[in-house]
């Protein structure tokens, strides 16, 4: 098999779509658990809707959308030459 030219290199970690994804995933965790213990009490005062648990659920379906498009598309980093 022929090489089709150098090595590609991707941001991996350091694509600030991941990091943006892991603090989305944080949030919405958090949001998501602080939603199902929520009582009914503080429910009834939101008309009724559960918001944490939406907006919780919102965040990591987010967060699942965020990480699919690194994984999709990544970041190739050019490789750096000794230019004069």
């Amino acid at each position: 098999m022929a090489d089709s030219g150098p090595a590609r290199r991707t941001a991996g970690a350091f694509d600030i779509r991941t990091i943006i994804a892991l603090l989305f995933v944080i949030y919405g965790a958090v949001l998501t658990v602080v939603g199902v213990l929520q009582p009914a009490a503080e429910v009834a005062k939101a008309a009724g809707v559960n918001i944490n648990l939406w907006a919780g659920i919102g965040m990591l379906v987010f967060s699942g959308l965020f990480a699919l498009w690194v994984r999709l598309r990544p970041i190739v980093v050019p490789e750096s030459g000794t230019e004069s």
